[in-house]
């Protein structure tokens, strides 16, 4: 019996057909979910439509140096208590991004020390997620809340700071949903 060659188109297309079923089989459909605790992305791009947060535009050194107040986020991107706080984070800085520094801090990021200097973000995480730190202008703690921290707190803290009309009554904001239709349908 005679060997029969393949021509190198044939073996190209078959190798092209080993490959493509190979990775039909391998791939599966991404799914996000803001209930569970499943590493979807980051949670500031995919739950707040908003990617200016990370990483941050100033560090916490730089924001003491030019005396700014800070927030500071402490979150997991594979948290779906942090992926629910994050349109909250996205509607803060709406109001604030010019006058304060808003410092998201992914805890994976956090150095392991034993001790941390108050310019490090290190010093005010303690140890649950998400956790809001705020700061003022001097770097003393005027709130620190873990849990879902409700918008107006955070708002009427910055209001206080800047002496500004508190909100309250009427005035209060609703709770802040997932930022578009298309996320929030297939995130519940």
């Amino acid at each position: 019996m005679q060997a029969r060659h393949l021509s190198p188109k044939h073996i190209l297309l078959s190798l092209l057909v080993i490959l493509i079923t190979t990775l039909s089989l391998c791939v599966t459909p991404a799914w996000a979910s803001l209930n569970d605790d499943r590493y979807d992305g980051n949670v500031f791009v995919l739950y707040a439509g908003n990617g200016s947060l990370v990483p941050p535009r100033l560090s916490l050194q730089e924001t003491r140096e030019r005396k700014l107040p800070a927030m500071l986020v402490f979150y997991a991107d594979d948290s779906s208590d942090s992926k629910r706080f994050a349109p909250i984070v996205s509607e803060i800085q709406s109001y604030y991004e010019k006058v304060i520094s808003i410092i998201p801090v992914a805890i994976d990021s956090i150095p392991q020390k034993k001790r941390y200097s108050k310019d490090e973000v290190g010093y005010y995480y303690g140890g649950k997620i998400p956790q809001t730190v705020i700061l003022d202008a001097k770097g003393k703690v005027i709130f620190n809340e873990v849990g879902q921290s409700d918008f107006n707190d955070i708002d009427n803290t910055f209001r206080k700071l800047f002496d500004l009309p508190l909100r309250e009554g009427e005035n209060l904001k609703k709770p802040i949903q997932s930022f578009n239709e298309y996320n929030s349908g297939f995130a519940q």
